[in-house]
């Protein structure tokens, strides 16, 4: 049995991360800053049979914190094996008001009001707190010769979304680690990949998707208008994803970004 850990576990993609990894038969650690979530998760995944979790708050910009997670993690369940990288997020004060800068958009509502302090949050966030647990959790790895790392990428990465800059250039410089570690620890028997979700409703997402009477934004609106399917994602449709690229058979899969995305990549809006 091998033990996997999740970073960001209680948000609504990584819960059914969580739940793809323990069905597969895997231990799973239950990381996040907050302990309360990740009891409530525990409790959900009991509810439907799966077990063999640990709750493990730490903070996934804080070396030290993530050190003592290891030490908790291998006291209980032995070394990591598996590390998905789902921490992650963005910020409304990151964002530009207004999709594009014309003679008519106020400054404040385009690139040049975006509140720098936000920008380097969310560029963290997303980045260093994909690098971090990398490195504490992928230089056991490296020293055991085995290991895999799935990192959360995004839709945004590959073409940057309007408005969310720090957060398309957070998920593109996670696309570039992604790939540049896929090749640095090859020799070490390390895979890397990840997976970039398409448009899937979660609390990051939800004010600039929908509006308070539930109903599309024009943002959502256009969104689901350039995705062949014409929904937004299901959580659980992200779990096969992750099966495959955990799975030894998938040994020779590293430095893939696999899109789940309902065609939204492949579609060029026309």
């Amino acid at each position: 049995m091998s033990t996997a850990l999740v970073t960001g576990a209680a948000g609504v993609l990584c819960s059914a991360l969580v739940e793809a990894l323990l069905e597969e038969g895997h231990r799973v650690a239950l990381l996040g800053r907050t302990e309360s979530k990740l009891v409530e998760l525990q409790k959900a995944l009991a509810a439907k049979g799966l077990t063999e979790t640990l709750v493990v708050a730490a903070d996934v910009l804080d070396r030290s914190s993530l050190e003592a997670a290891r030490a908790k993690i291998e006291a209980s369940f032995g070394p990591v094996d598996i590390l998905v990288n789902g921490a992650g997020g963005n910020s409304p004060k990151a964002t530009a008001q207004a999709e594009t800068y014309t003679a008519e958009t106020a400054k404040e509502k385009s690139f040049f009001g975006v509140d720098l302090q936000a920008y380097g949050e969310v560029f963290d966030l997303n980045l260093k707190g994909t690098l971090l647990p990398c490195q504490v959790f992928g230089d056991g790895m490296a020293e055991r010769r085995r290991g895999t790392i799935v990192n959360l990428s995004s839709m945004s990465a590959d073409r940057p979304l309007t408005k969310v800059i720090a957060y398309s250039n957070a998920k593109a410089a996670v696309d570039s680690l992604t790939q540049w570690l896929a090749v640095h620890l090859a020799p070490r028997g390390i895979r890397v990949n990840a997976i970039a979700p398409g448009f899937f409703l979660t609390e990051q997402n939800r004010f600039l998707l929908t509006t308070t009477e539930g109903g599309l934004t024009p943002r959502g609106d256009k969104i689901l208008r350039n995705t062949p399917f014409s929904r937004f994602g299901e959580a659980k449709e992200l779990k096969t994803a992750l099966k495959f690229l955990v799975h030894p058979d998938s040994s020779f899969v590293n430095g893939v970004i696999l899109p789940v995305d309902g065609g939204f990549s492949a579609f060029a809006g026309v």
